[in-house]
């Protein structure tokens, strides 16, 4: 493996996923461990640990991170890069560490349409890759939807992070999934089915303006009422929570979707979800890969650090 030229980590809460990587940013081998909680005080041995192999082989390697890795749970605390961020600004805020050898990406904060503060850790690096992956995203204006636990909403200008709003969209469903009656009582509420989701969406959008709030206690009605299969309970509410995820972001940001395409950047079961609720609001998906997003960004990063790295030499 003499051609591997440095190695990219996605450090997150619950995962490490490391891809060893070439100059032309192609993935060789990768490997998966402890995520930034689990590997609390013991990041540097968990990183050791992992890449040993790789550097037995092809000399010591040049590693990039982003995520969670960058945060209080972390390995150090990287700072918010106030928006706008764009690609050589993020590049040069990034924490050195290890002489150099190690990089560590920096969030993005700023105040969002709402006039209050937001942060992002590691999907700025995924907004990075997507302007890799797709060049034509660095010119003009362009709305990014990135689904999670936290859903980000982000408007990207001329290839700089704006501004964004974050939805705690999947960390609400988790709670009424686990933690209420609104669902179901001890059934998996991971079995999903398209017609349940489909016809809460169809809920939200025949009346986009009502409060969530105003909506979550039927799926429980519904249920008890047997218009409702307790199967179908999760699914019924994914919907609301999504559509109207979804219906608020495209009000708040109507100038972004006058084109409109929004830009997905997830993985496949939540792009799938995704998509649904935004042609259901007269949208278009645009999906971009999630993890090929995340290693086209720290290739990004690895090459304007070089670059810099070299002027500085030169000069």
């Amino acid at each position: 493996m003499a051609h591997a030229a440095f190695i990219a980590g996605d450090w997150g809460t619950s995962q490490l996923r490391l891809y060893l990587c070439d100059a032309a940013n192609n993935v060789l081998e990768t490997r998966v461990a402890r995520g930034a909680a689990a590997a609390r005080g013991e990041h540097e041995k968990v990183l050791d640990g992992e890449i040993a192999a790789w550097e037995n082989s092809c000399g010591a390697l040049h590693v990039v991170l982003c995520g969670m890795i960058g945060s209080s749970i972390g390995w150090v605390q990287a700072p918010y890069l106030p928006a706008p961020a764009d690609p050589r600004g993020l590049a040069a805020a990034c924490v050195s560490l290890r002489a150099g050898r190690v990089r560590i990406v920096p969030g993005v904060s700023c105040r969002n349409r709402l006039a209050a503060p937001d942060v992002m850790r590691g999907e700025e690096t995924q907004i990075l890759g997507a302007l890799v992956l797709d060049p034509r995203l660095c010119v003009g204006r362009h709305l990014f939807c990135m689904p999670g636990t936290h859903t980000k909403w982000v408007v990207v200008r001329d290839g700089a992070i704006t501004e964004f709003l974050t939805a705690p969209t999947g960390e609400i469903f988790d709670l009424l999934s686990k933690h209420s009656v609104m669902v179901r009582d001890g059934a998996d509420e991971r079995a999903m089915n398209d017609m349940a989701f489909d016809a809460a969406l169809q809920r939200v959008s025949t009346q986009p303006g009502v409060e969530l709030l105003h909506r979550i206690f039927e799926v429980r009605s519904r249920r008890l009422l047997s218009e409702l299969p307790a199967d179908d309970a999760a699914s019924y509410m994914s919907g609301l929570l999504i559509g109207s995820d979804v219906a608020g972001a495209a009000r708040l940001f109507a100038d972004e979707t006058r084109g409109n395409t929004v830009h997905l950047i997830a993985a496949p079961g939540l792009v799938h979800a995704y998509s649904k609720a935004l042609r259901a609001f007269g949208l278009t998906p645009g999906v971009i890969d999630g993890g090929s997003a995340s290693i086209a960004g720290l290739g990004e990063i690895f090459r304007l650090s070089q670059t810099a790295g070299a002027q500085r030499a030169a000069g």
